[in-house]
């Protein structure tokens, strides 16, 4: 019998009679049906996923639920399985325990390696739809006497698999776009700010708790090193960095060092015993409690962990049978024994009282600040706005309150001030307090778009930079996109992709790429001459905007116009060069680019053919990205359809 995970323990000694064999045939029949179910029931018990892959795994569940009718047939069976029937029944378990590893994964694994690997997860789910169906084609239904309705349900799932992994590309192009720019750009600026802050939403690392709990989660990662390489890990480190700088909380080296509790940087002689730590928060507890697991955490952390859905152990990764907690009396005991014997203050949590006055403080503030905007002294105005805009670039709960203050008008009413310091602090701020969605569609309703695409037209070199930047963060929002269009707001960014500074190019350029997902504004970025900078972006490697040109071309590829504009010998040929010798990612996005030119017109392929790409494509189909290596076969396949391979 073919058992991949149970060994028989019975021993084998002595001679069995027919009941006996029967008796363990029925056992292991059992067994195996029951292990079905038990994977089946284990994945439906997952919390949420993780947003990059939250639809492949609510897909993937369903259709393993729709295995269960199956299952109960299977145990009302009346008759023995034979040996080979429960070997192809061992094989679905094997299929079944790989779909379940990987759905705890995408359920409680780091949330940037996820994204960071996303096509190495999208390969993972494809393998697991084949191996399913794969199993599912070999079960012989008629032998074991299962239903045709439940034949009929099981099929059909399977050609539902089928169908699932001939998709060619589910990437999130907004979201490998945004990390692209983020990984790309060392200075600290206001768009990178925002571009991350939008990163960090879109991930769910956007809280403190998030962070902590990240950070547990990427240790973990680099201590198993399983599926990252140093350059991976490293991203993972410096972005986890930026969101916890945005956060307000300290930066560690995870890779060299563990996480030292905030508190020993000022007795760094004391050690404190790492069972005194909340493995959450690694902070020493001062309330600890027990969870179903065993393993103890402070109480206000585990609370906000279950709070925010959760049904895991945030340390063993396990589902839990409930979420009552128990006081830990005996540890909380041994840890004020510690501290009283090492003269070791534990830390003390503000009183609601001194939070409540605090928050007051910062309101009447803001309340003031917004007030003197509107006064008739411009230095009073100028220095309003530049706080203004300083209290918005700090946190999230102070761009509530400054547009919660009534401070959005003003500060658009200042975009039309002939002063270019108050133009500049004030478009800036707006920038700032866009990055909360509900203040983008406030911003938006007070008729902010028309004028900061006027700044952008005539303001400063920073005010022209900051504003591109305003309306990429406000054309996250698809209603936005068309504002910005309609507002003529294309023509000068594609001006200043093509005469700014450097930081003007690379803001000009994340502004284009967002806007040029609605197909008006594609029209309109094509009609305003977006190609010709593009090319300029390519041929000029210094500037390192090469894959923002390219992922902005792919786009611009996918509209009839934007491949007669870019269709010359001189493009395609730059193409063949980055996929000859461009950096992985330049690989990944050429052959991106002339994957959806040759789609459209064979002209492209057999350009390229003739610059000696097939042999380039051959080399990416074996050392690529994952997502170079799909886009290389597909072109080699494109090619031998089209027999055009010299």
């Amino acid at each position: 019998m073919v058992m991949d995970e149970e060994r028989d323990e019975s021993g084998g000694g002595g001679g069995g009679g027919g009941e006996e064999i029967v008796e363990q045939a029925v056992n292991s029949e059992s067994n195996v049906v029951e292990e079905l179910v038990g994977a089946v029931e284990m994945v439906a018990q997952f919390g949420d996923y993780r947003r990059t892959q939250r639809k492949e795994c609510y897909n993937l569940v369903r259709r393993m639920k729709l295995l269960l009718p199956l299952f109960e047939e299977l145990r009302d069976l009346d008759r023995p399985i034979s040996e080979d029937d429960i070997a192809c029944l061992s094989n679905l378990k094997k299929a079944l325990i790989m779909a379940k590893k990987l759905l705890r994964t995408c359920n409680e694994g780091s949330k940037l390696y996820l994204a960071l690997e996303s096509e190495a997860i999208m390969v993972r789910f494809h393998t697991i739809f084949d191996k399913l169906s794969q199993t599912l084609d070999d079960l012989p239904f008629d032998e074991l006497g299962i239903s045709d309705e439940v034949k009929e349900q099981v099929e059909l799932m399977s050609m539902q698999l089928r169908r699932a992994r001939k998709r060619t590309d589910t990437q999130d192009i907004e979201l490998a776009m945004d990390m692209m720019v983020v990984f790309s750009q060392k200075d600290d600026r206001n768009a990178d700010r925002a571009i991350v802050e939008r990163l960090g939403k879109k991930l769910d690392l956007h809280t403190i708790e998030d962070l902590k709990i990240e950070t547990i989660a990427v240790r973990n990662l680099i201590k198993e090193k399983v599926g990252q390489t140093p350059e991976s890990t490293q991203q993972m480190v410096d972005l986890l960095n930026k969101f916890k700088q945005i956060a307000g909380m300290e930066e560690t080296n995870i890779i060299d060092e563990p996480v030292v509790p905030k508190m020993l940087a000022k007795c760094p002689s004391l050690m404190i015993p790492h069972e005194f730590l909340c493995p959450i928060t690694l902070e020493i507890m001062t309330d600890p409690v027990i969870v179903a697991s065993g393993q103890s955490y402070e109480r206000e952390s585990i609370q906000k962990w279950f709070d925010s859905g959760h049904r895991t152990c945030p340390k063993t990764r396990q589902t839990l049978a409930h979420l009552s907690l128990t006081p830990n009396y005996a540890l909380k005991a041994l840890i004020l024994q510690w501290s009283e014997k090492n003269n070791f203050q534990l830390p003390t949590k503000d009183s609601p009282a001194d939070q409540e006055s605090s928050s007051t403080d910062l309101k009447e503030e803001i309340l003031s600040l917004v007030e003197r905007l509107s006064c008739s002294q411009l230095e009073g105005q100028r220095k309003a706005v530049k706080k203004i805009r300083l209290l918005s670039k700090e946190n999230p709960e102070n761009r509530i309150l400054i547009a919660n203050s009534g401070g959005i008008p003003p500060l658009v009413q200042l975009l039309s001030y002939p002063d270019s310091k108050i133009q500049e602090h004030a478009v800036t701020a707006l920038l700032n307090l866009s990055i909360d969605d509900a203040n983008k569609r406030l911003i938006a309703r007070e008729g902010a778009i028309p004028a900061i695409i006027e700044v952008l037209q005539n303001g400063s070199t920073e005010a022209r930079e900051n504003s591109a930047a305003a309306l990429f963060s406000l054309s996250i929002l698809d209603e936005n996109k068309m504002i910005v269009g309609l507002s003529n707001g294309i023509p000068p960014l594609v001006d200043l992709l093509q005469n700014g500074t450097i930081r003007g190019k690379k803001d000009a350029a994340t502004a284009l790429f967002n806007l040029s997902l609605n197909l008006g504004n594609k029209t309109r970025a094509i009609s305003a001459g977006i190609v010709a900078p593009l090319l300029q972006l390519l041929n000029d490697r210094n500037l390192g905007m090469i894959d923002e040109a390219l992922s902005i071309l792919l786009l611009i590829a996918a509209h009839p116009d934007g491949r007669e504009e870019i269709g010359q010998l001189s493009f395609v040929e730059t193409l063949v060069e980055f996929i000859r010798e461009g950096t992985p990612k330049n690989k990944e996005c050429a052959a991106s680019v002339l994957l959806e030119l040759g789609s459209n017109n064979s002209s492209f392929i057999l350009a390229a053919l003739q610059f000696g790409v097939y042999e380039h494509l051959v080399d990416i189909t074996r050392s690529g990205t994952n997502r170079a290596q799909r886009k290389a076969s597909a072109l080699l396949q494109l090619m031998s359809r089209s027999e055009q391979i010299p």
